[in-house]
């Protein structure tokens, strides 16, 4: 019944945690009052009981105030530190907060776009450069296959996306990047970049000089020199320094030397010109002799009457029209040539480097070799023979068998229609 009792008046330690001997004091009194007094015990031992438990009760409070008082300052220290550091946190995270989100420290995306021309099929190559405010170096990078390009891990705010691209006008854009954004831009269409022709104007003698040098690799089988013939159907004309420097190539070309050589054995074979005798001296002289020949007949029908009457000394190839037409052409040539002007007029530059060639070989040939007026003229009318001849052979045969250089290819594709 005690343990009922204490419980029912909270004494039994739930109230005030650890039980003191006071406490317990007090609650046996208190369970013995209880106990009389269902009892029917005596009053005064009652009255007893009572003062006794009155007087312990007040003892009881007066000290727990005691101990309210000394806890009180310690209580509201604590609370004071508590309150300080509750109202503290917010301002630190905050703090913490708005360094998080500096401008430098913001999340940062990405930019994606297609570079296209103005057919919409995607531009290989392009070269993307990507500049911000902030940067003190731009981003660059080349478009793929499909056209696509792609920055990463860019910083937030403006940008200028600039295109270059060849034969492309370059194309410059630009836009605000967000923190975190994945950015999209539009299709770039490049337009094409105006076509600039650029005329280069050389003098007539540069280029006539970069054709002779071309002419100069002229050769029938690789061989046998075929400088006096151009390909070129409107090749331009030589000046006097150009056409020595074809005469004086011909002239000491070693094919020369050798087919010269070839020509005074035969000579010497077939028993001509006896006046120069037998043996090695005798085919030295006939060697000297054709040599001569060689010699004065370029440079005089090639050389200087061409640089006197400003004509041409070269045979232009015809390559179109059909066979009659291309054979009177190159007959006509041997007595008709391109003057410097252009314009076609009487070979006197042919015609006479024959007759003069033929009067000057009266000077080393022996007395009873020379030939007289007569037969001077009959040489040059043969030598005029034999240029349409070699003008026919020039039309027809020689350019399947020349090695030209890539500008003549001019004859190539008409010699088969």
């Amino acid at each position: 019944m005690c343990g009922i009792y204490l419980q029912a008046r909270g004494l039994d330690g739930a109230r005030g945690g650890t039980l003191t001997k006071s406490s317990v004091r007090l609650a046996a009194a208190r369970c013995l009052l209880y106990r009389l007094h269902t009892d029917g015990g005596d009053l005064e031992e009652l009255e007893r009981i009572r003062a006794t438990i009155s007087i312990r009760t007040v003892s009881r409070d007066k000290q727990s105030s005691s101990c309210k008082l000394l806890r009180a300052p310690a209580q509201a220290i604590f609370w004071l530190i508590t309150f300080t550091l509750i109202c503290g946190l917010p301002a630190q995270a905050q703090s913490q907060t708005t360094r998080a989100q500096s401008p430098d420290e913001e999340a940062t995306g990405s930019i994606i776009g297609n570079v296209v021309d103005q057919r919409g099929a995607p531009v290989y190559g392009a070269h993307v450069t990507l500049t911000r405010e902030a940067q003190a170096s731009p981003r660059t990078t080349d478009t793929d296959q499909d056209g696509q390009f792609s920055f990463v891990n860019v910083a937030p705010g403006p940008f200028q996306i600039s295109v270059a691209a060849a034969d492309f006008k370059p194309m410059v854009i630009s836009g605000v990047l967000k923190p975190g954004e994945y950015h999209t831009l539009a299709s770039i269409a490049l337009v094409l970049a105006p076509v600039v022709t650029q005329v280069v104007v050389k003098p007539q003698s540069v280029i006539a000089q970069e054709q002779v040098k071309q002419e100069e690799k002229q050769r029938v089988l690789g061989v046998v020199p075929n400088f006096y013939v151009t390909y070129l159907p409107n090749a331009a004309p030589l000046d006097a320094h150009q056409k020595f420097q074809l005469s004086w190539k011909s002239t000491i070309d070693p094919v020369t030397f050798g087919i010269v050589a070839a020509v005074a054995g035969l000579e010497q074979e077939d028993g001509q010109y006896t006046g120069f005798g037998t043996g090695a001296e005798g085919y030295a002289k006939r060697y000297g002799a054709s040599y001569a020949d060689v010699v004065i007949g370029t440079f005089l029908g090639s050389a200087i009457l061409p640089s006197v009457f400003k004509q041409d000394p070269r045979f232009f190839y015809k390559a179109d029209g059909g066979v009659r037409a291309r054979t009177l052409y190159a007959l006509a040539a041997a007595v008709i040539c391109k003057g410097d002007n252009g314009r076609w007029q009487p070979n006197y530059s042919n015609v006479l480097g024959n007759l003069g060639a033929g009067a000057i070989s009266n000077l080393y040939y022996p007395a009873q070799n020379r030939n007289g007026a007569a037969l001077t003229f009959e040489s040059a009318a043969i030598g005029i023979g034999a240029s349409a001849v070699a003008n026919i052979l020039q039309e027809f045969i020689v350019p399947k068998l020349t090695f030209k250089s890539p500008l003549t290819h001019h004859h190539q594709a008409s010699t088969h229609s």
